[in-house]
């Protein structure tokens, strides 16, 4: 019987260590929140005369209170327009805006208040209307310093 190389069994010993410590880093990944909440949006919508729904709805929620900057992004990813830039967000409250289809950046907003008493942020872009489309949306954490996009996209619809 030949005995164990020395090194053979420090290698061995690391490799079962490296294991343990990766198990308890998933777990720990597995059950800290997400950074952005409950994301929806409008599969589709149709800024045009005829289209039945006229803005892009966009919400969600953040697991810690931030200034986000909201971008649309085109498949190529360039930016379209931006909603809003640098607005602070509190933590989990839901924070919904509308888009009109425009490009360029909100320089002003309305807002809107649901039945449910729900506030909709609705920013004013006055640019030419996008083409039709798939698009996306940006969200930036300023002080997470972090940008986060979405895998969900939506589809902006021709008249």
């Amino acid at each position: 019987m030949t005995r164990a190389d020395p090194l053979a069994r420090a290698v061995f010993a690391l490799l079962v260590i490296a294991c343990f410590a990766a198990f308890f880093v998933t777990q720990r990944l597995k059950h800290t929140p997400t950074v952005i909440q409950r994301f929806e949006l409008t599969p589709r919508f149709s800024p045009s005369r005829k289209g039945h729904i006229k803005e892009e709805a966009i919400s969600f929620k953040l697991a810690r209170a931030d200034a986000v900057t909201v971008m649309i992004i085109d498949t190529g990813g360039d930016v379209v327009a931006t909603l809003v830039r640098d607005r602070p967000v509190p933590r989990y409250k839901q924070f919904s805006l509308r888009w009109n289809g425009r490009r360029g950046t909100a320089h002003r907003y309305r807002e809107q208040t649901t039945e449910a008493g729900r506030t909709i942020l609705l920013p004013v872009t006055v640019g030419r209307l996008a083409p039709p489309g798939e698009y996306r949306v940006r969200v930036v954490l300023r002080a997470q310093g972090r940008t986060v996009n979405p895998a969900r996209t939506f589809t902006l619809v021709g008249g």
